[in-house]
């Protein structure tokens, strides 16, 4: 069952059933990435710890992360209070004024941190496709990732699901 589920997230499939995340109680780390936000404080995921988070990969010039982002914002609003998070990670060929001008625009209200150097993408395994997204949990383990649009409705189980587990 471990190793099926490792190579599962290795390939970097779309979802990993369920209860196949149940029957591991030895998900993997997310990396130990640091990044500076567009407000320009320096931070690493690390500093998330404690909270479930959604790491989201994506680029302005990506049609279906643009599309997506307003259901983001609003999913980072409702549950924020349960202890969850999310961080946009804009992909090392968008520009910066371009990121920071859409995170302005749309009024993105979680941090959104640019990866120059394609960093934090090679952190997680060699993101290459936008969007992909990265669910994490309390102790920083990565429970689960989407390659293409996120199934919201999912992720919204998952995340009560996890905000609910205090161990």
């Amino acid at each position: 069952m471990k190793l099926v589920r490792a190579l599962v997230l290795a390939a970097g499939a779309a979802t990993v059933a369920p209860a196949m995340l149940t029957a591991c109680s030895d998900r993997p780390q997310a990396p130990a990435v640091s990044y500076t936000l567009l407000d320009g404080r320096r931070t690493d995921l690390a500093s998330l710890r404690g909270r479930v988070v959604l790491v989201n990969f994506w680029a302005t010039d990506c049609a279906p992360c643009v599309a997506e982002m307003p259901q983001l914002a609003d999913t980072w609003r409702r549950l924020a209070p349960t202890g969850f998070d999310t961080l946009a990670v804009s992909m090392s060929y968008d520009p910066p004024f371009a990121v920071s001008n859409f995170a302005k625009s749309r009024g993105l209200p979680f941090g959104v941190a640019i990866d120059l150097t394609g960093e934090i993408a090679a952190g997680f395994g060699g993101v290459r496709y936008t969007p992909t997204s990265v669910l994490i949990d309390r102790r920083g383990r990565i429970v689960d990732r989407w390659i293409g649009r996120t199934d919201f409705a999912k992720l919204e189980r998952q995340i009560a699901e996890l905000a609910a587990d205090k161990r």
